[in-house]
């Protein structure tokens, strides 16, 4: 098994998974698999009255790793860092969820007729549950599947992450930790960046 974070003040720590699987490639493969399915039973069942709140952003998370993790839909309960960046602490992490979603994603409108608003809107969600990174593993991929599921609601097709590579990707990054301050803008031009091509459905 392998190690993608840092843990502050212990040993690179293994993530037992359910199915035994020790392959790095075996375990990615499970994971890619729950959460594609995942993202498909979620946009199966999105209507207009959708709510994203923290109990939805478990609920992706559980529905994906559920398989192979028993931490799956649970809060981690490790202080994690990657490359010196330290994520936000575990111990607060259900008071930092909950004023992210009494600051952010209550406040999220029902509908949009600004597209530039809604970009706003994703990238200050994108930007903020990065920054918390509530799970021990899956933080980039509820994330991303939560941005498609906002602008599939608001009638909109899938955002174009595979863009977000080299440059691009050192930028997101760095707009995550921006995220911090509460400075979303930077997060804001990659997602205008990723969502230029994307069609409205209707």
């Amino acid at each position: 098994m392998f190690m993608k974070y840092d843990i502050p003040g212990g040993q690179a720590e293994t993530l037992p998974n359910k199915l035994g699987l020790i392959k790095p490639e075996e375990i990615a493969i499970s994971e890619f698999e729950g959460f594609l399915e995942a993202e498909i039973l979620l946009t199966e069942s999105l209507t207009a009255k959708t709510k994203f709140n923290a109990k939805y952003i478990l609920k992706i998370h559980k529905l994906a790793l559920a398989h192979l993790y028993t931490f799956a839909g649970k809060y981690r309960n490790v202080n994690l860092s990657k490359g010196g960046f330290m994520f936000s602490s575990a111990l607060h992490l259900p008071q930092s969820m909950k004023e992210f979603e009494d600051e952010i994603l209550l406040q999220l409108p029902v509908t949009y007729s600004d597209r530039e608003k809604l970009i706003e809107d994703v990238a200050t969600v994108h930007a903020e549950l990065l920054f918390i990174h509530p799970f021990r593993e899956g933080n980039g991929r509820t994330a991303r599947i939560l941005a498609n599921l906002m602008v599939r609601k608001a009638g909109y097709e899938m955002l174009e992450f595979d863009k977000i590579k080299g440059e691009v990707f050192e930028q997101y990054v760095l707009a995550v930790q921006k995220a911090s301050l509460k400075n979303y803008h930077p997060m804001m031009e990659i997602i205008r960046m990723i969502f230029s091509s994307s069609p409205q459905l209707f």
